[in-house]
């Protein structure tokens, strides 16, 4: 299944309500939140109090990516705050597995995100611990930056890793996606999709449908 996962990085934050609601009614399935702390990435984002007034504009799938050093620290906050999924760091993690588990036993999805010059094999030990992998195509922390064009290898090296143990796990894609190169990366064996500007710029709703029927085609063919 193709899942769209818009950024609210690059919606507009004097209105960020009603652009949640207007991706959410075009049927985008995730809503991408990115936690930031000014230590493991430059940027500070938002917190708990954000993704909680947030949880009233709509149901969908809340994806927390948090972009903070040790992020467990903040797992049962972001639980009570509406987070579905959260999606940790595996260079931002002492102790992963530990992590994992604390979220797992939370009652939310768990993710774990590499940085571009991560290797994939890094997470063999945990590959069927986890319900979605992502792998970032640019360096975490700033929108509108250009895809760095190895994470396709990436995607296909850990695509085969997955099925190699006959897992199902999501591969989610943050970082330079667009309407362009969104084929390319479903070939390489992605299937859910972080985008921001691709998402927000212009018509955000015509932008969600568009990347849908996409989707829907590649779902059919």
């Amino acid at each position: 299944m193709y899942i769209l996962a818009p950024s609210i990085l690059s919606a507009d934050f004097s209105k960020l309500g009603e652009d949640v609601k207007t991706v959410s009614d075009a049927g985008a399935q995730y809503i991408h939140l990115d936690v930031m702390d000014g230590a493991f990435v430059p940027s500070i984002s938002f917190g708990m109090p954000v993704i909680s007034s947030l949880r009233k504009t709509t149901d969908r799938v809340f994806d927390v990516h948090m972009m903070v050093e040790e992020p467990g620290r903040y797992a049962a906050d972001l639980k009570a705050a509406g987070a579905d999924l959260l999606c940790v760091h595996q260079e931002a993690c002492r102790h992963l597995d530990r992590t994992i588990n604390q979220i797992k036993e939370l009652g939310m999805k768990v993710g774990v995100a590499l940085n571009p010059a991560t290797p994939v094999e890094t997470l063999s030990c945990v590959l069927d611990q986890v319900d979605m992998i992502l792998l970032m195509s640019v360096n975490p922390g700033f929108g509108g930056q250009k895809f760095i064009p190895y994470t396709l290898d990436k995607i296909r090296k850990l695509r085969a890793m997955l099925n190699e143990r006959g897992l199902q796990t999501d591969i989610q894609v943050d970082g330079g996606v667009g309407l362009g190169n969104v084929r390319e990366l479903m070939d390489a064996g992605a299937n859910v999709f972080v985008a921001g500007s691709a998402v927000y710029k212009n018509d955000a709703a015509a932008n969600v449908k568009a990347f849908l029927e996409i989707f829907h085609e590649e779902a059919n063919k």
